[in-house]
């Protein structure tokens, strides 16, 4: 199930003329790569990704040799290890016996609504509380909804970080990184589990470091952050294209402390570490924020923030934009491209295009969730992506 070429031509007719440029812009960059036997990294963010679905669609797209790598958030990997989304049923904690104390500011309380033999599974590995979870069941009050999965739902939130500190500890023994040892249990259609099937890095960058509880946690007291920084470093140095999809902090993902390009790499190859560059890379960022268009069409006709980078003046003042979409590093790339627009709108169509380029069949695409086909295609990953199986991720 996917949506149809009448959603597709639907979702294409939202977006914006300049908006649907630029996708076919960087469809045409993607397939263009790819027959040249060049690599795609995609950026991820957090939850919109998940909810539209498109960290689905990024696994069919490494699945089918499009994608090489993915940076992300350990909020993400946190909600792929717990199968990308469930539907749970919350109620008032006070009500089911919960100290008001550990709960969030709404006071609610998450039952996760496993199939039976999912909950076996649990109930093998950890004790459950049943007394709780039939409370739960019969409380009259609250509401059943869809949403990330592995978060504050009991018993699946539980569980999923006590499997991320037991990632850690093999991830540590065997010189490996969480994403990658979580990423062999998991299902294969979550970004980690296809990762780890093809052999393509999943990696939490550092700004995105602290996310999903003991998840980012157990990711980051894995391996080092200088470690977690060059592996990043290495998959972007690979990249012919790189795409950004609803992320905060992006200039410190794809200027780091190794790139050379934007200034920062500079010390680090001075005293010979490896190092690599922006130039000549194309550059995507898909976002909602109109200050990014802002910033980058000032950067094209009068060069501001290079500018005041020559000058020593403050980049945001001088571009009269937030410092968060100054993003000197994005503007200043001749290969930049913004795409101003929904991720739930440009993903599908942008997929579909670069499918259509490469002469390939998709098995997922992902939809905007307001729509009906995007409320199936929650659906389907409720129903078909699984939780992380433990005894795969142990290598049993």
């Amino acid at each position: 199930m996917k949506p149809g070429p009448e959603v597709i031509e639907f979702l294409r007719s939202e977006l914006t003329s300049e908006a649907a440029k630029r996708v076919n812009a960087t469809a045409r960059a993607v397939v263009a790569a790819k027959e040249r036997g060049g690599k795609v990294v995609v950026v991820v963010g957090s939850g919109p990704n998940v909810h539209e679905g498109v960290t689905t669609l990024l696994a069919e797209l490494i699945r089918l040799g499009v994608v090489d790598g993915i940076t992300t958030s350990s909020a993400v990997v946190a909600h792929e290890m717990g199968g990308s989304l469930e539907r749970v049923k919350r109620v008032p904690g006070k009500l089911v016996g919960i100290d008001q104390a550990l709960l969030p500011k709404d006071g609610m309380f998450e039952l996760s609504l496993l199939p039976k033999e999912q909950m076996e599974a649990i109930r093998a590995e950890m004790l459950v509380d049943e007394g709780l979870i039939g409370r739960m069941q019969e409380c009259s009050e609250g509401s059943v909804i869809i949403k990330a999965a592995g978060n504050l739902s009991y018993p699946l939130g539980l569980r999923t970080e006590r499997l991320a500190r037991e990632a850690e500890q093999i991830a540590k023994a065997e010189g490996s990184t969480v994403e990658a040892i979580a990423g062999r249990g998991a299902d294969p259609m979550t970004m980690i589990g296809a990762g780890a099937r093809a052999g393509k890095p999943v990696l939490v960058c550092v700004p995105q470091l602290v996310g999903g509880g003991a998840v980012g946690l157990a990711i980051g007291d894995a391996i080092p952050i200088t470690r977690r920084s060059a592996l990043v470093a290495a998959m972007l140095a690979d990249a012919d294209v790189i795409i950004e999809s609803a992320v905060a902090l992006t200039q410190e993902i794809h200027d780091g402390p190794f790139e050379r390009y934007t200034g920062h790499g500079l010390w680090a190859a001075w005293d010979g570490l490896e190092t690599w560059s922006l130039e000549g890379k194309t550059l995507v960022r898909i976002d909602l924020d109109p200050a990014l268009e802002r910033a980058w069409k000032q950067e094209r006709e009068n060069s501001l923030v290079q500018e005041a980078i020559a000058k020593g003046m403050p980049k945001t003042k001088v571009a009269g934009v937030p410092f968060r979409m100054e993003m000197s590093g994005f503007c200043r790339l001749e290969g930049s491209i913004p795409i101003i627009a929904d991720i739930g709108t440009v993903w599908p169509v942008l997929a579909d295009e670069i499918a259509t380029g490469l002469g390939l069949e998709l098995g997922f695409n992902c939809c905007r969730q307001d729509l009906p086909a995007g409320q199936a295609m929650r659906e389907r990953i409720v129903r078909e992506v699984q939780p992380v199986d433990r005894a795969l991720m142990q290598g049993l």
